[in-house]
């Protein structure tokens, strides 16, 4: 008896799928479920994974911002404790500046100062305060006559005054008298304005305080 001969793919009716061999229609059946998986894959499936992508960026952007967040929350504390511990050094570096009844004994031993090093005043005239957000500035416009020593032992002198002394310079010259080179021993005259300062009291620091809001 002779085995019956196997269908091949060029045989096959589209037409009649039911009479395909077992095979065929599984096969057949499996490709077309790839198709459309495929299919759905492409139209559906591909959409929310760009979508999903998308989602898991914002959550990482979200989940860095929080952990920046929280990381400054957690610094907070320390930073106002040391933002304080600044303050109060601050007002203590400020309370060794000459108060505002010590300023004109101040400017007096300054100039006092200059004349016991031998230096001539030509001119020593302070001028107004100019009030500042913790502190006062007060101009002193001078003119002085000496040697080289004796301009470095008045500010030595300065320095070693009771209060805490503080003297910037603006606009100073230093140049020999009789205008020719500087040499030993060359008369020095010194011109020009420095400027000292003090510190606010409470009244003065709150009134600053009320012009300042005032003024915003």
């Amino acid at each position: 008896m002779s085995k019956p001969r196997k269908m091949s793919l060029r045989e096959l009716d589209f037409n009649n799928t039911g009479a395909w061999p077992r095979e065929y229609k599984i096969g057949f059946c499996i490709l077309v479920g790839l198709l459309i998986f495929g299919l759905l894959w492409w139209v559906v499936i591909r959409d929310k994974r760009t979508q999903l992508e998308g989602l898991e960026r914002q959550e990482a952007d979200k989940r860095a911002q929080y952990e920046e967040k929280q990381g400054r929350a957690s610094n907070l504390e320390p930073l106002k404790q040391q933002l304080a511990q600044m303050e109060q050094q601050l007002q203590q570096m400020l309370r060794q500046l000459p108060s505002r009844t010590e300023m004109p004994d101040l400017i007096i031993d300054i100039s006092q100062t200059a004349l016991a090093t031998g230096i001539q005043n030509d001119l020593f005239q302070p001028g107004a305060e100019s009030p500042q957000e913790f502190y006062a500035e007060q101009p002193i416009a001078l003119r002085m006559q000496g040697s080289y020593h004796q301009f470095g032992a008045f500010v030595s002198g300065v320095a070693s005054l009771p209060r805490v002394v503080i003297m910037t310079m603006h606009d100073i010259s230093l140049r020999p008298r009789d205008g020719g080179a500087i040499r030993p021993g060359a008369t020095l005259e010194l011109a020009g304005t420095v400027k000292t300062y003090r510190y606010l009291d409470e009244d003065e620091t709150q009134e600053q305080q009320a012009t300042a809001g005032g003024a915003r």
